[in-house]
């Protein structure tokens, strides 16, 4: 599909453009592979680099968050554009959950088909990427498809509680 391929190009670009204000030898490990999951099909690439000497593994991070995958670009604008138009704040959605080891080792995640409760609520988002070509019932299916495998949790969960 050459829309979600020009989606994901552009992303691994701005990931790149987010770590070369830190690291040097930043690099594509690996482009575009597909991986499978049960309601959705991505496409993944990862994008690493090396601190540069005197760089603070803390700024980095700061510098490449939220991913472009979550907000994206260019990501200022896109963020600003989200905080106008989605109706509340994303809460955990979109957030990180990781660790920074003592040596300085720092690993995340990003929080996305993920469950939060608050108030005896369930609370669980998806979302798409809009970008040129983009047709509104083509998102729309891109995020029921997401929020397929959140609903089928919930109705094992259930389940088990019977």
């Amino acid at each position: 599909d050459p829309k979600e391929n020009a989606e994901h190009t552009m992303l691994v670009d701005l990931a790149r453009n987010d770590l070369s204000r830190n690291c040097r030898d930043v690099r594509v490990v690996f482009y575009k592979e597909p991986q499978y999951y049960s309601h959705v099909i991505h496409l993944v690439s990862r994008v690493s680099g090396t601190l540069k000497e005197g760089a603070n593994p803390i700024k980095t991070f700061i510098d490449t968050f939220p991913a472009g995958t979550l907000s994206g670009a260019p990501k200022v604008r896109a963020m600003q554009l989200i905080s106008e138009m989605e109706p509340h704040n994303r809460g955990a959605y979109g957030g990180c959950i990781g660790f920074i080891g003592l040596n300085g080792d720092l690993n995340q995640a990003i929080t996305i088909r993920t469950f939060v409760s608050r108030n005896n609520e369930l609370w669980y988002q998806a979302g798409g990427g809009i970008v040129a070509g983009s047709r509104e019932e083509g998102e729309l299916q891109e995020v029921n498809n997401k929020l397929g495998a959140l609903k089928k949790a919930i109705d094992m969960a259930g389940a088990l509680k019977n």
